[in-house]
């Protein structure tokens, strides 16, 4: 017997069912957006409703025929009042409109359960630091209540202590340096490691704020800074600790950004700079930034221990008086800037006693920039020679009425062989890299306001002018031109501030001394200054005519010996 089909609606009932199923759903969707208002209406309806009978039933039995009589009263009056219903009747939609409307969830008072795990730790941890067995009402005990000791918190998105405010029991020796340092290196460990937090202690009201500083920005290239002649920009800070901020391009956008502004000068309190850094900290990117800076309206003598040819793109250029990387050549370019120092110091004093401005050739700045200068000093000393750093006294303890600036870099695994000159003249100081806190105080002379870390960006550090606070640095991107692993937008913006190349004229000599005229300007670093020659009978010498004084080329000699004075000639075959 043959098997008869099912029927038709059996067959694709599962396929019409889906079909009559989405159909109900798109018309109750429509239904529901229709007819929202009248569901906004109905829902406030009814919490007005629930609102009025919560009120009742909270009333007192003996109060409520008087608030009965007050509603009577008011629907009596509204009743009474021409078009009294149907503006009640409009200000009762309104009303249950408002109050029936969507409203997200309120968000939880308190924190959750793993905030609050967080602060209990956090408070058992400082009951040893800020109990003692003496105190009746300690504030802080084992078990206690965290919540009064913590009135302010708040948490970031991974769950961690952004801000805290902690109180603190008024016996808490907060004036010792050793007792802040325990209790921030606590907070600090227990909050997240990884970040830079700030301490502000108020000793008047025992309470101690914590808060995350944000990161320093990384991607501020070099550029022209607007400041005025006598301003360099060491690099850039924390908002709340600069008053001043300057307007920056960092790619196509413009901002405001707070600088660490160095002052030089004949007014400046601190007219030399002391850098120190772990290697690829970035002391050779800010000496490079300040270089720029110091070529717009001044002269410049680098001196590179390094030997890595950092400073190569400064070769020839307008402005550079020389860029050494040997010892003979170190230590004739400081010669000539120590003997250049004492020439300005001597040609001011004397306008000064004559009643006259100071010359123009003293007013010009000279910068004296040195990149491990440790690094000569075995040089020097293996080969018997003067240590470079001994021909800094002069720029250094005179430098200031002389417009001439000396910055000093090096690795901080060498400051104990820079000389005592260098640590007591260098005021303005800058250390860059990871460094601990014993490290930081080292250097700047005082302790750093935040929590340094060990994972930092190259150029990121603390800077200290004379007796200043301590602030947080991040110098701006400076890097060698020539430099392979330069991203092509730094390097440009290096190559477009540099100044144009100048070759010097073939043949250029050094003019004899005019004893009419004083004593002679020196030519350079690349040269010693010629000696005055002392007054010497000449023999008879079998010539015919009288010879001519020897010119002396601008080029460096092999070694530095004295020139020799005009003699007798000897006869040549």
């Amino acid at each position: 017997m043959a098997r008869r089909p099912l029927p038709r609606i059996l067959s694709n009932g599962s396929a019409q069912l889906a079909r009559s199923r989405e159909l109900a759903r798109t018309a109750a969707d429509s239904a529901t957006d229709v007819l929202h208002p009248l569901i906004t209406i109905t829902r406030g309806l009814r919490r007005l409703a629930a609102a009025g009978r919560r009120r009742v039933t909270e009333t007192p039995k003996e109060k409520r025929g008087a608030l009965l009589f007050l509603v009577s009263s008011v629907l009596l009056v509204v009743a009474l009042l021409p078009y009294g219903p149907l503006l009640a009747a409009v200000t009762l939609m309104a009303a249950a409109a408002w109050k029936g409307r969507d409203r997200p969830p309120a968000a939880a008072d308190g924190p959750d359960e793993s905030q609050t795990e967080r602060l209990k730790a956090l408070y058992e941890a400082l009951v040893p630091y800020f109990s003692t067995a003496e105190d009746p009402e300690p504030l802080y005990t084992h078990g206690g209540a965290w919540d009064k000791v913590f009135p302010t918190y708040a948490f970031d998105g991974g769950g961690r202590i952004s801000h805290l405010v902690v109180r603190y029991p008024a016996y808490f020796t907060d004036s010792e340096a050793e007792a802040r340092a325990r209790i921030e290196h606590l907070l600090a460990a227990k909050s997240g490691r990884g970040r830079e937090y700030h301490f502000t202690w108020d000793e008047e009201g025992n309470q101690l704020t914590v808060s995350v500083l944000p990161s320093l920005p990384v991607d501020i290239a070099a550029q022209r800074f607007v400041t005025t002649p006598g301003e360099t920009v060491l690099g850039f800070t924390d908002p709340t600790r600069v008053r001043r901020t300057l307007p920056l391009t960092c790619g196509e956008q413009r901002r405001d950004v707070p600088p660490v502004v160095w002052r030089t000068g004949l007014r400046s309190t601190e007219p030399h700079l002391l850098a120190l850094g772990q290697p690829g900290s970035g002391t050779s990117t800010l000496l490079r930034s300040i270089a720029l800076q110091a070529l717009q309206h001044g002269d410049v003598v680098i001196v590179d221990g390094g030997g890595t040819g950092e400073y190569a793109c400064l070769t020839g250029r307008d402005g550079v008086l020389a860029v050494e990387c040997g010892l003979t050549g170190a230590l004739a370019s400081l010669e000539w800037a120590a003997t250049e120092t004492e020439r300005r110091l001597i040609a001011a004093n004397r306008a000064h006693q004559a009643g006259h401005p100071p010359p123009d050739d003293t007013k010009r700045p000279l910068w004296i920039l040195l990149d491990r200068p440790t690094a000569f000093t075995h040089l020097a000393a293996a080969d018997d020679r003067k240590d470079p750093q001994s021909l800094l006294q002069m720029p250094l303890r005179h430098g200031r009425p002389a417009n001439v600036t000396v910055v000093v870099a090096d690795q901080l695994d060498s400051a104990d062989a820079l000389t005592d000159a260098v640590h007591q003249h260098t005021r303005a100081r800058v250390i860059l890299g990871p460094a601990t806190a014993e490290q930081v105080e080292s250097v700047l002379g005082a302790p750093p306001h935040t929590t340094p870390v060990d994972q930092v960006p190259p150029g990121r550090g603390y800077a200290r002018l004379g007796t200043g606070p301590v602030h947080r640095l991040q110098v701006p991107a400076t890097p060698n031109p020539y430099d392979d692993a330069t991203s092509e937008a730094h390097r440009q913006a290096v190559l477009d501030l540099l100044p144009p190349r100048t070759t010097p004229a073939d043949g250029e000599t050094v003019p004899d001394p005019d004893p009419t005229q004083g004593e002679p300007e020196p030519v350079g670093p690349e040269t010693e200054p010629v000696p005055e020659p002392e007054p010497v009978t000449p023999e008879a010498v079998p010539v015919l005519t009288e010879p001519e004084p020897v010119p002396v080329v601008l080029a460096e000699p092999a070694e530095r010996k004295p020139v020799p004075l005009l003699t007798k000639p000897t006869k040549t075959s």
